[in-house]
C-alpha cells in the first residue's frame, strides 16, 4: 500500500510540473512613440520591418487598437493595472505610481510565474512585483545608457536597443529557473525623441526622400483653440538637440521644440558626452558634413520645412529598424530553445505618434496618430496565422487578457476587457463599440496641449476640450480619415453629436470617471 502511495506520488508530482512546464510564457515587447504606420504590417510608405510583421502574419494583426491616455507613464500604468488613469492615480508625467496596488505581473508571480521588467519603465517608482528588474533611468539614454540593476545603478556599454535586447535574453538564458513559466518585458527607450540612430544605422534612407503627409501645412482652420496653441510643430523643433545639427553660434538655435518658456533650449551635448570614441567617430562622420550643407545652402521658408521634416523622420526610422533587427534576435532565440510555439508574444508602443501629421511631431491629442498604436500577437495554439480584428482593441485589454492566456481569472475590479474573445477570427458577438479617452497633462509638461476626453466609434469621434478652454470637436473618420474638417456644431450633425454625448456620458459613468472638467 505505501509502495502504491508513494508512485501515486511520483505520477502527481510529475502531472504537477509537467502542467508548470507547459503553461504559456508571456513576451511582451513595448516601444516608445512607435506610430502605427512606422509598421509595414500596416503601412509600407515608410519603412520595412520583416520581424515585427512576421509576429501579425504568424498571428493576429489589430487595425484598431487604441490608448486610453496618450502620454508615457500614463500608458504603462494602465497596461500594469487594466485601470484608466483616474483610477490608477497616474495621470500625467507628474505622477508617481503605487507600487502597492494590484498589478497583473504581481499576479502572475503570485501563480507561479518568473516576472521581469527590463528596459524603459519611467513610472518614477522602483518596480514591484518581479523576480528580476533592470530598468532605464527616466527616458534613458541611447548610448551608454545608466540602468538601474535591482536597485544599483551600472552604466552598459552600447547602445540602448540592443543593450536591452541582450538583458532580455540573458534574463531568459541565465536568470530565470528552467522549467518555469515566464512573463518578461521588455521595453524599448526607441524609437522616443530625439531619435539617436545605432550608428550601423547612418545610411538608411540617404537614398530618398520620405514622402511629407498631405497635412503637414494644416492651418487649423475649423478646429479648436487647442489644435492652434500647441507647441509640438516640427519647424519649432530644435536644431541641435532634435535635428542634430552643429551650430555655428548658440543664436543660430531658432526651435521651440515643446517649451513655451525663456528657458535655454534642450541641448546634445550632454548626450555626445556619454559617447566612447568610436561612436564619437562615427557620429561626426556623419552628422557633421550635414551641419556644413546646412550652413552652406542655407534653407529658408518652404525648404526649411523640408529639411527639418527629413531630418526628424530619418532618424526616427532608424531608430525603428534598430528595434526590428532586435525583435528578430528575440524571435530567433525564443526559436532556437523550442520555447517559441509556446510563448505568446505581444507587440505594441506605450502610444500612437505624429509623423507629421497637422504638421505635428510628439503625441498627447485624441486624434488618430497619437490614438492608435500597432498591436501585433503570436500564439499558434490560439490564435490562427493570418488572423485581422478590426474590433476595437485597447491598451486597457492587456492585463485582463495576458491573465487569462496564463489560466488565471481576471480580478473583477479590471476594466479591461480580455482580448482572447477575438483570437480566432478577430470578431466577437457582443464587443465594445465604442471606446473612452482622458488626457491630463496641461498647463504642466511639454507642448501645452489642452486637457480634454472623448468617445470614438467606428466611425465618429467627439472630443471635448476643457479646463481653460470649452471646445468640441467631431469627426466622421470614414469620410475624412485625416480630420481635417471640424463637423461640431453643424445642425445635420446635430443628432449625431446627441448620441455621442449620451454615449460618452455612458462610458464616463462605467468606468467611473468624475474628473472630466476639473477647474484650474
Amino acid at each position: 500500500m505505501a509502495i502504491r502511495i508513494f508512485f501515486i506520488l511520483i505520477l502527481s508530482g510529475t502531472a504537477t510540473l509537467f502542467a508548470q512546464t507547459t503553461r504559456p510564457n508571456i513576451v511582451f515587447i513595448m516601444t516608445d512613440d512607435h506610430a502605427r504606420r512606422a509598421v509595414s504590417a500596416y503601412d509600407t510608405a515608410l519603412i520595412r520591418t520583416p520581424n515585427i510583421d512576421r509576429i501579425g502574419r504568424e498571428g493576429i494583426i489589430f487595425h484598431n487598437a487604441f490608448v486610453t491616455n496618450s502620454i508615457c507613464g500614463p500608458s504603462r500604468a494602465v497596461l500594469l493595472t487594466g485601470k484608466y488613469s483616474h483610477i490608477n492615480g497616474f495621470r500625467d508625467n507628474r505622477s508617481r505610481f503605487d507600487g502597492s496596488q494590484q498589478t497583473f505581473p504581481k499576479i502572475l508571480h503570485a501563480e507561479g510565474y518568473y516576472t521581469a521588467m527590463i528596459g524603459k519603465w519611467h513610472l518614477v517608482s522602483e518596480p514591484v512585483g518581479f523576480d528580476y528588474w533592470n530598468v532605464l533611468i527616466d527616458q534613458g539614454e541611447y548610448y551608454n545608457p545608466d540602468m538601474i540593476e535591482m536597485g544599483d545603478t551600472i552604466r552598459r556599454e552600447g547602445y540602448a536597443t540592443t543593450i536591452i535586447t541582450d538583458l532580455a535574453i540573458e534574463t531568459l538564458e541565465k536568470r530565470r529557473p528552467q522549467g518555469q513559466p515566464f512573463c518578461i518585458f521588455v521595453h524599448q527607450k526607441a524609437p522616443h525623441r530625439n531619435w539617436m540612430p545605432d550608428t550601423t544605422h547612418f545610411d538608411l534612407f540617404n537614398d530618398r526622400d520620405v514622402p511629407m503627409p498631405s497635412s503637414f501645412y494644416d492651418d487649423y482652420v475649423g478646429r479648436s483653440r487647442a489644435a492652434r496653441e500647441q507647441d509640438m510643430r516640427v519647424e519649432d523643433m530644435w536644431l541641435g538637440y532634435d535635428l542634430k545639427l552643429f551650430l555655428n553660434e548658440e543664436s543660430d538655435e531658432t526651435g521651440t521644440g515643446g517649451k513655451k518658456t525663456t528657458d535655454r533650449p534642450l541641448r546634445i551635448e550632454p548626450s555626445l558626452q556619454r559617447l566612447n570614441a568610436a561612436q564619437r567617430k562615427s557620429w561626426d562622420g556623419y552628422y557633421r558634413p550635414i551641419s556644413e550643407a546646412f550652413y552652406r545652402e542655407h534653407p529658408e521658408g518652404t525648404a526649411l520645412s523640408k529639411w527639418k521634416y527629413q531630418r526628424y523622420i530619418k532618424d526616427y526610422l532608424r531608430c525603428i529598424a534598430s528595434v526590428d533587427d532586435n525583435v528578430g534576435r528575440l524571435l530567433a532565440y525564443l526559436e532556437q530553445k523550442g520555447l517559441l510555439d509556446n510563448t505568446i508574444i505581444v507587440y505594441t508602443s506605450d502610444q500612437g505618434f505624429f509623423l507629421g501629421e497637422h504638421g505635428w511631431y510628439d503625441k498627447r491629442f485624441m486624434y488618430e496618430p497619437s490614438l492608435a498604436i500597432p498591436l501585433l500577437m503570436r500564439f499558434p495554439p490560439k490564435i490562427p496565422a493570418g488572423t485581422v480584428s478590426d474590433a476595437i482593441a485597447l491598451n486597457l485589454d492587456f492585463a485582463p487578457t495576458l491573465l487569462q492566456v496564463a489560466g488565471v481569472a481576471p480580478p473583477a475590479d479590471m476594466q479591461g476587457k480580455s482580448l482572447i474573445p477575438l483570437f480566432r477570427n478577430g470578431k466577437a458577438k457582443g464587443w465594445r463599440k465604442s471606446m473612452y479617452y482622458h488626457y491630463y497633462e496641461y498647463p504642466y509638461g511639454w507642448h501645452y496641449v489642452k486637457k480634454h476626453y472623448g468617445v470614438r466609434t467606428g466611425r465618429y469621434k467627439l472630443i471635448h476640450f476643457y479646463n481653460d478652454n470649452d471646445e468640441w470637436e467631431l469627426y466622421d473618420l470614414k469620410r475624412d480619415a485625416g480630420e481635417m474638417h471640424n463637423l461640431y456644431g453643424q445642425p445635420k450633425y446635430d443628432k449625431t453629436v446627441k448620441k455621442l454625448r449620451k454615449e460618452l456620458m455612458r462610458l464616463q459613468a462605467t468606468y467611473g470617471d468624475t474628473t472630466a472638467e476639473e477647474k484650474p
